[in-house]
């Protein structure tokens, strides 16, 4: 995994989406899903920056529970564009990270 120059505060982690291969955009046998399908469903992507945790009513840190390489699905409208080297991230806090994928 490539080094990036961001650090998501708080409770944010920055998801890099998949690729159309990694997602899968084909079905078992072989149909191409068209755009407006994958576009009504969560997003994919891996985790490639975690930030270090909201705090807590007493000040204390409390734990993500993703990590850096984690596949996870986040909510379709619960993230930020950025755009690094050319590259597409999410900034995403981690309530709309809706399931890591195993």
């Amino acid at each position: 995994m490539s080094e990036i120059k961001i650090q998501p505060l708080a409770d944010r982690v920055v998801v890099r989406p998949l690729t159309e291969e990694e997602a899968g955009t084909k079905s078992a046998s072989g149909i191409i899903l068209p755009e407006s399908a994958k576009k009504e469903q969560a997003g994919e992507g891996i985790v490639v920056k975690v930030g270090a945790g909201k705090l807590d009513e007493d000040g204390k840190r409390v734990p993500m529970e993703v990590k850096e390489g984690d596949r996870v699905v986040y909510s379709k409208y619960g993230f930020d564009e950025v755009k690094i080297d050319d590259q597409e991230y999410f900034i995403v806090g981690e309530p709309s990270i809706l399931a890591i994928l195993g």
